[in-house]
């Protein structure tokens, strides 16, 4: 059987030892990384969602009920930390991009700037930051916006807007994140965050209503007949059907695309689509992160790297007495 030299078997000590120290440095830059990985003529009114789903604003099927009125998709971004410690306090940064030369349909038919809300669902425990707990720049972040429960009690769900969307691309949640010490049913670990945001009016009201953002299809084929301009702003379409005439109203808002004596299908479209807003949602993840998990860790990472130095030097110690030896 094959012995090994001293100095082979310090060596392969080493080699294990230093691989072991990368991973765990890498383990430690993971955990500290943050990755930061948006009348009835107002619009983006995320309180509405309150009156179709008064409990949660997150079914079962994991939709957000926003998703009920503003049936368009759009972008939204959420960029929180990967992970947290207890008791302090982190910014969650909602994106609610859109083009800011657009305009939508306000109820009365007029054309205005697009409003921006959201509905922020954090983890149990979590909740708003009281302004003292806020560092000045937070507090230049957040500006003057009024963050209010979902729920009276559920601290952990809120809302914000609307809020003019020119100003209001990114909002600032300023989060303080709980205390498993003092709050005994949380604990540490992974939990999921939740965001909805919504910029322009929805397509339908919380009543169930069809709003003026909406394109106006023709309810039976035939040919346009006549078309009358209503005080409102609106149109009334007659068409002559094979079941006789049938009156299609247009609220104020839409355009026509349509003209008298145009032949049409049933289903066809008589006026443009005036929405440019829609309904965003994403799903992240955020890390209740344990200090002396952290402190652990980096004690066992010290600790290899002791154990490394003191190999280099045993090293050297060796290869002196071997020279010592050879000169003798």
């Amino acid at each position: 059987m094959r012995t090994l030299k001293p100095l082979a078997v310090i060596k392969f000590a080493k080699d294990i030892i230093t691989k072991s120290a990368v991973v765990a440095i890498a383990t430690v830059a993971i955990f500290f990384a943050s990755d930061l990985a948006v009348s009835q003529s107002a619009a983006a009114y995320p309180f509405w969602a309150q009156q179709t789903a008064p409990e949660t604003p997150r079914e079962a099927t994991g939709r957000i009920v926003c998703a009920n009125c503003h049936l368009a998709q759009k972008e939204a971004e959420i960029e929180i930390p990967q992970s947290v410690l207890p008791d302090t306090v982190f910014e969650a940064v909602v994106k609610i991009p859109y083009d800011l030369d657009s305009q939508q349909v306000l109820g009365d038919g007029s054309k205005g700037g697009l409003n921006v809300g959201a509905v922020l669902m954090l983890p149990e425990g979590f909740k708003i930051a009281p302004e003292d707990r806020m560092t000045e720049s937070m507090k230049e972040e957040v500006g003057g916006l009024y963050f209010q429960e979902y729920k009276e009690g559920s601290d952990n769900v809120v809302i914000v807007g609307p809020l003019p969307g020119d100003q209001y691309q990114e909002i600032t949640f300023p989060v303080l994140s709980p205390n498993p010490k003092t709050d005994k049913n949380i604990n540490f670990g992974k939990y999921a965050v939740h965001l909805g945001a919504n910029r322009g009016r929805g397509q339908i009201y919380p009543t169930g209503l069809p709003s003026n953002n909406n394109a106006v299809k023709a309810s039976a084929a035939g040919t346009i007949a006549a078309i009358a301009s209503q005080d409102d702003g609106g149109y009334e379409v007659t068409i002559n059907s094979a079941d006789g005439a049938v009156t299609d109203t247009i609220p104020a808002g839409p355009e026509l695309i349509v003209a008298e004596g145009q032949t049409i299908a049933a289903g066809e479209a008589l006026t443009n689509n005036p929405n440019v807003g829609g309904f965003g949602q994403k799903d992240t993840e955020v890390v209740l992160q344990s200090p002396a998990r952290i402190g652990g860790l980096m004690a066992f990472v010290g600790g290899i790297m002791i154990c490394q130095i003191m190999l280099v030097i045993k090293k050297k110690q060796v290869e002196r007495v071997q020279a010592a030896e050879m000169n003798f």
